[in-house]
Parts: C-alpha cells; sequence; structure tokens
C-alpha cells in the first residue's frame, strides 16, 4: 500500500516540525549557589565538621584527600 504523494509530504513535515513545538523551560526562581561550607550539618556529614566554619571545612577535605593517597597509605617496605 502507497501513500500519495501529498499525504506523505505532509507526514514528513509533520515528523520535521514536531520538534520545533517544545516549550521554553524557564525556572520560577533564580537561586545563586551558596559556598559550600555553609551548609548545614546531616547525618552524612563528616564528624568534626562544624556547619558555616571554613576552616573546618578545608581540613575535612585535606583529611579526606590524603585517605586517597596511595603513597601515605601504604607500609614503607623494610
Amino acid at each position: 500500500m502507497t501513500l500519495p504523494m501529498p499525504w506523505a509530504a505532509a507526514l514528513l513535515g509533520a515528523a520535521l516540525l514536531g520538534g520545533c513545538a517544545e516549550k521554553p523551560q524557564t525556572a520560577a526562581t533564580k537561586k545563586s549557589d551558596g559556598q559550600a561550607w555553609d551548609g548545614a550539618p546531616t547525618a552524612y556529614a563528616a564528624p568534626g565538621w562544624k556547619g558555616g566554619d571554613q576552616a573546618t571545612w578545608e581540613q575535612q577535605l585535606r583529611n579526606r584527600s590524603q585517605g586517597q593517597n596511595e603513597y601515605s597509605r601504604a607500609p614503607a617496605k623494610p
């Protein structure tokens, strides 16, 4: 069964223009990001970190990165 040429052209045009009907996605309010250390401590926060304190936040990041350092984790060979 073959479609007549005008119907095939109309179907192809509808398929091509189908993506042009998307509505713009806009947020209702814009929220700027805050500093990472400004968050409130949760149950998943590292022990010893106080919310809102930049110095303890940076210390926790240093401790975590040292735990991932293979040179500091591996015992020295005799």
